[in-house]
């Protein structure tokens, strides 16, 4: 009975994170691959992937690939074994820090880089020659990149205060907030 229920809780914890995925701008076979490797009490290695979540060899290398790119799961070796095994990062913190900087990286400087561009293109008109949808066009990008930099400077104060400063930070946020 413990074993069933055990399994079950397993898989629907698998389940969810994996659903959760799309959200997360990830496959859904990598954000299962990292909640089984999370919740793993050993190392599991490709063919333990496949067995569990029923995919190809294919489709598990390349999505461990990709969760060793992203720094979320690290290669170990066991003695004796020519396989590859890996193990996820557990601390809860660290994990948020890794994915935090990798989206950062990976979806947000990419706008905001092009809205720099974008700036610098029309930077040439003169204000006396603006026409109407110039003006709200180069509003509308100062406003998009006052919020883009709020929120970068937001995620860095995050994670400058790390796991033991984050009460405290809510805390002030949700003063200010009423």
């Amino acid at each position: 009975m413990v074993d069933t229920a055990f399994e079950k809780s397993k898989a629907l914890f698998v389940r969810r994170w994996g659903e959760m995925a799309a959200s997360w701008g990830i496959s859904r076979t990598m954000a299962e691959i990292h909640a089984l490797m999370y919740i793993a009490a050993k190392p599991l290695c490709t063919d333990d992937v496949m067995a569990q979540l029923q995919v190809s060899r294919g489709n598990a290398s390349m999505n461990l690939r990709q969760l060793l790119d992203w720094g979320l799961i690290d290669r170990v070796h066991q003695r004796g074994d020519r396989k590859e095994y890996f193990v996820a990062e557990t601390e809860v913190w660290e994990i948020f820090e890794t994915i935090t900087r990798e989206r950062r990286r990976r979806e947000l400087q990419p706008v905001v880089d092009t809205i720099d561009q974008c700036q610098e293109m029309i930077e040439g008109c003169a204000n006396g020659d603006l026409t109407e949808d110039v003006q709200v066009y180069r509003d509308r990008l100062n406003n998009m990149q006052d919020f883009l930099g709020t929120m970068h400077g937001l995620l860095n104060m995050v994670l400058k205060v790390k796991k033991s400063g984050l009460g405290r930070l809510a805390h002030s946020i949700s003063r200010l907030a009423g």
